[in-house]
């Protein structure tokens, strides 16, 4: 690969940095924001550049387009669609595996093991949106402060992880809704978020 400028590396580390934290490349307008650049063009010549040197891919029919490239390994993995979720009330999942999508390696800080669709506006705040494909990293196990999707009998939804005096607290990201307090023997966590995939990107 082509040697960077220093700004360049900077951005670059950017970019890993907010896929490690937050399981989403940064967009255009934060990479501006971050580094002060006056308009997001001057962003997207920097990330032209990294693209030219193969450091990552840009995706401009997404929201979040930026791929970080890993050499020895293919560019997408074929993710398939389980169903739906509830970012509201707890909807019943409908698993059926009736078709993947193509999902750029290096956009999530894990590989998603599937994509679910969200219903509802209770995790806005954290910019899922309905509509959304979350990617969803299949684990059992989870810590406070993680967005999980957490079965409840046979229903699934979508919230923050938190406990409460030894109950399953799962918080969610709009101030119209309510916690709810759940025992720890009715709640299966069956993943954790990683990322999500605009409905422009799908259709």
């Amino acid at each position: 690969m082509q040697a960077l400028t220093t700004r360049q590396a900077e951005i670059l580390d950017f970019i890993r940095e907010c896929v490690a934290q937050n399981g989403m490349a940064p967009t255009r307008a934060e990479v501006a924001l971050r580094f002060g650049f006056r308009s997001k063009t001057a962003a997207a010549d920097h990330l032209r550049a990294l693209e030219q040197k193969g450091y990552i891919k840009l995706h401009a029919e997404l929201s979040r387009g930026i791929q970080l490239l890993i050499d020895d390994e293919a560019d997408e993995d074929l993710v398939p669609v389980i169903g739906s979720v509830a970012a509201g009330l707890p909807l019943e999942a409908v698993e059926n595996h009736d078709h993947s999508l193509p999902v750029p390696r290096g956009l999530f800080s894990k590989r998603p093991t599937y994509l679910l669709r969200v219903r509802g506006e209770s995790m806005k705040d954290a910019g899922i949106l309905d509509g959304d494909l979350i990617a969803v990293y299949k684990t059992g196990i989870a810590r406070a402060g993680q967005i999980v999707i957490a079965r409840i009998d046979n229903e699934v939804t979508v919230k923050y992880l938190d406990y409460e005096k030894k109950m399953v607290k799962l918080v969610p990201a709009n101030q119209t809704f309510e916690p709810q307090l759940i025992s720890p023997d009715k709640v299966v966590i069956e993943g954790v978020f990683v990322g999500l995939i605009r409905d422009s990107f799908v259709t």
